[in-house]
């Protein structure tokens, strides 16, 4: 067994991942490796005791590339030019927010850094690779000018594209947090520390020698280099005080009124060139054991072959935690044990059987329960009503309140419904003072609130295992379906550009919980629909999340490389199951009608066949366009929620030799007028073979009472 990274160890959510192996694998043999191990003594013990092996230690300090450390009182920009002018490229400028890398890319498009001949080289690389999100954008034209930009917030899809460009040594400055370079061997001869305190969740503080070692090794890689280079810049205000003071020493009268910048009042820990120093020389820290229990582990242990209480209660007895830390998690844990049980999520087997428990049989294969809170949304659910015309929306709204709050996000969302209350105050005549007061009182949208922290406090006071946890009401996914937005359009409208990713990874663990632990008696047909639309809407965005997930479900998963297709491509007969084939379609359905209601008319030239709809027009988008301007004389807009998406307004014909399907779409609108029809066609032979939906419009026409 090697473990790579194995500082992760100590890391609160994903060290238990490191430590698990440790303790059940007593017949394996294993290789630890990180840069900063720190203290290995009781590892050594460990692996003794376990495996009845010896275990030795390899240690070495010796680089076989060497790095020379520098500590710098000017500006990045005059920084960079040296670098440059000294053959120090490519160089990682290590940001500890977001914002910051995003702000210091931009603020480089200025300088040149790359030549001519290797602007085109990029150019050409480039070919065939497409930047469809809103920021997409502003990734090429950083890219294209030789400077990467790499942090969580970026989709997945750029996050890899700026690694292999920069393995293939085409950026010769790459802007970025500390996640570039974990595992993967990118080239970079230079490391620029921007600053050296960081934001640790709780509080600002100086970096942990761990963080800065991990950070700094990445310069000057073996193979591509012979020498690296660690530059960490002084302070800001610093740099800027130095620079004050060499103009005002030219001229006497500058000096008596020169006053000195102050640092920053918050967020800020003061570094010099002797804290630069130190870290150079400090050891790692001991890695700290961040072993606990969840549900997802007790479903996964206690469903073992065998007697899975007992390798439950082995696990926490041989875990590194203190003694006074395995009572609790032995309290805990039992809990844990009784709250599944008493679902019927776990099974007590009969006395004879080999297996003592087992997971309901009536769950799906794979259904999991990874998210702590997932037995408050399971539990709640029976609390709904499925044949409500709103249950789906009620039951996006609890799996998003046992999710982390993407906090960007909720923050544009607030922002913006400040902006909209203020507004409309303004226009209603109220007074500034007023306004300003009632915007105290505006929060995020949080529907369904009420219900969710009444029956969370419920269910927290019958178990106590909840213990500091708390339930977190916010709307995102569900929000994006009633209004079934794209994804563009929803980035668009927050101003999320530089937080593409984060909204990808929330929809993606919805997507998720809904597809792993919500049991199927909860999955009504306007669930499914929701289940779909967010599924493609991940696929048409950057399906590389999904992939990810489907190979590790699926050793046989082939992801497609190309950009992502509207729906799952593959060798699978998708018009099987005729109830899942509907959905889908109108799924497709609904994505033209969303562009329609946008009048994105060249777009929609561009993603469906209008050949039928007008077969002598040049410009067809036009066309699409002046046909919509009939609609528009008599209504104000297309409706795209829930209640317009309702199955009733939608009809398919099947054709008597059941090769084609006709799809009338009622247009509904704010007047209930609903007097218009899209009418699609629809090949089953082509979307058998090809796996996907192509529909083709045919008509847009008032409906005939």
């Amino acid at each position: 067994v090697i473990m790579d990274e194995f500082h992760y160890y100590s890391d609160p959510e994903r060290g238990v991942a490191w430590q698990a192996p440790l303790l059940t694998l007593a017949h394996s043999r294993f290789l630890l490796i990180s840069a900063t191990l720190g203290e290995t003594r009781f590892f050594e013990r460990e692996l003794e005791r376990i495996t009845s092996n010896e275990c030795v230690t390899v240690s070495s300090t010796e680089r076989p590339v060497p790095l020379e450390f520098n500590y710098i009182e000017d500006s990045l920009t005059e920084t960079l030019g040296k670098l440059q002018a000294s053959n120090q490229f490519p160089v990682y400028i290590v940001h500890f927010t977001q914002r910051s890398a995003s702000e210091t890319a931009q603020s480089l498009l200025s300088v040149n850094v790359c030549s001519k001949e290797e602007k085109a080289a990029i150019t050409k690389e480039l070919e065939g690779v497409g930047f469809t999100s809103p920021f997409g954008k502003e990734i090429k034209k950083l890219i294209r000018s030789g400077i990467g930009l790499h942090h969580a917030g970026l989709l997945p899809k750029y996050r890899v594209l700026i690694e292999k460009l920069a393995q293939k040594g085409m950026l010769k400055v790459i802007c970025g947090t500390d996640t570039l370079g974990v595992g993967v061997n990118v080239p970079i001869r230079t490391v620029l520390f921007t600053q050296l305190c960081k934001y640790s969740g709780t509080k600002t503080g100086i970096l942990t020698a761990r963080d800065f070692h991990q950070i700094s090794g990445r310069a000057g890689r073996k193979g591509f280099d012979d020498e690296g280079y660690v530059i960490a810049l002084a302070p800001e205000h610093v740099i800027e005080n130095k620079r004050l003071e060499a103009k005002a020493a030219a001229d006497p009268k500058k000096k008596k009124k020169f006053v000195k910048r102050k640092p920053p009042e918050r967020g800020f820990v003061h570094w010099d060139e002797q804290t630069y120093a130190r870290l150079q020389s400090a050891p790692a820290e001991p890695l700290s054991s961040s072993f606990k229990v969840s549900h997802g582990m007790l479903l996964n242990v206690l469903s073992r072959e065998g007697d899975g209480c007992a390798a439950m209660r082995q696990l926490i007895r041989d875990c590194h935690n203190t003694e006074h830390s395995k009572k609790s998690l032995r309290k805990q844990s039992f809990q844990l044990f009784r709250a599944l049980v008493d679902r019927s999520i776990i099974e007590i087997m009969p006395p004879d059987s080999p297996q003592k428990l087992r997971v309901n049989v009536e769950l799906q294969d794979d259904f999991s329960l990874n998210q702590v809170l997932s037995l408050y949304c399971i539990d709640t659910l029976g609390l709904l009503d499925t044949t409500a015309p709103d249950y789906e929306l009620k039951l996006l709204s609890l799996v998003e309140s046992i999710l982390e709050n993407p906090d960007i996000i909720l923050r544009k969302q607030l922002d913006k419904a400040k902006s909209d209350k203020f507004a409309a105050m303004k226009a209603a005549g109220i007074e500034y003072d007023e306004r300003i007061e009632e915007l105290d009182k505006v929060e995020y949208p949080k529907p369904e609130s009420e219900f969710i922290y009444e029956t969370f406090n419920r269910f927290a006071a019958e178990h106590p295992w909840v213990g500091a946890e708390n339930i977190k009401p916010k709307s995102i996914a569900r929000e994006m379906f009633e209004r079934y937005s794209s994804f563009a359009d929803y980035i668009k409208l927050y101003g999320l550009m530089r937080a593409e990713g984060l909204l990808l990874r929330h929809l993606t663990n919805v997507y998720r919980f809904l597809e792993q632990s919500i049991p199927p008696a909860f999955k009504t047909e306007p669930v499914n629909e929701a289940i779909t639309y967010i599924e493609n809407l991940l696929r048409i965005t950057d399906s590389s999340l999904l992939d990810e997930w489907n190979t590790l479900k699926d050793p046989d998963y082939k992801p497609s490389f190309d950009e992502p297709a509207p729906v799952k491509a593959g060798p699978i007969d998708i018009t099987r199951d005729r109830e899942a084939f509907t959905r889908l379609v109108r799924n497709e359905v609904f994505r033209f009608l969303r562009m329609l209601a946008n009048k994105e008319y060249s777009e929609i030239n561009e993603s469906y066949d209008l050949n039928k709809l007008y077969p002598d027009a040049k410009w067809k988008h036009t066309e699409l366009g002046n046909a919509m301007d009939a609609y528009y004389e008599t209504h104000d807009w297309i409706r795209l929620d829930p209640a317009a998406r309702n199955v009733a307004n939608t009809r398919i014909i099947e054709s008597d030799d059941r090769l084609t399907w006709t799809i009338e779409q009622t247009l509904v609108d704010p007047e209930a007028l609903n007097d218009f029809l899209v009418i699609f066609e629809l090949s089953i032979p082509e979307a058998r073979e090809s796996s996907s939906i192509q529909i083709t419009p045919t008509s847009i026409r008032p409906s005939i009472a």
